[in-house]
């Protein structure tokens, strides 16, 4: 695949997540369920990232699911299988710059509850755009980390939209 081709599959991922998660085109999506359908995923079991592992008390729900794509993309599909040289090459670049590009305010963590902490209102406009952010840099770093490993994965358009 050419640059610009990865380029463009790129910028197609982050702004689906941020079309997902925003929820103004379409009915807003957690921040896991955002990243899974952006890859085009089952989302059951990303409900679990909701708010950092439902209490907020886990990493950012939208960077844990970063990584699980990575893993249903790149994984080895045998239960008793080993880790793909494939899977931790992408875990590897992806954790280099998620963490570098991701906005996390005046937050010295990635855990929820300090991500969102910053916002007096939860449901407040200001949050919202913040996590919105967050699930597009996201999605940007998984798409980037799978092409830098050969990796394929598709981005459907917004069926809402």
């Amino acid at each position: 695949m050419d640059d610009a081709r990865k380029a463009d599959l790129i910028r197609r991922a982050r702004e689906k997540a941020f079309l997902l998660y925003e929820g103004r085109i379409t009915p807003h999506r957690s921040c896991g369920i955002a990243i899974a359908e952006t890859f085009g995923l089952g989302t059951r079991p990303y409900q679990a990232l909701r708010k950092g592992g439902i209490t907020g008390e886990g990493e950012c729900g939208a960077v844990k699911a970063g990584e699980l794509v990575l893993g249903e993309l790149l994984g080895d599909p045998d239960p008793a299988g080993k880790v793909t040289d494939r899977l931790r090459q992408a875990i590897l670049h992806y954790q280099q710059i998620v963490r570098v590009r991701m906005d996390r305010g005046r937050a010295q963590s990635i855990v929820c509850n300090d991500l969102t902490g910053q916002f007096a209102d939860f449901m407040g406009p200001d949050r919202q755009q913040f996590c919105t952010n967050i699930a597009a840099v996201v999605a940007e770093c998984a798409a980037e980390a799978i092409l830098a490993v050969e990796g394929e994965f598709e981005v459907t358009p917004v069926k809402e939209a």
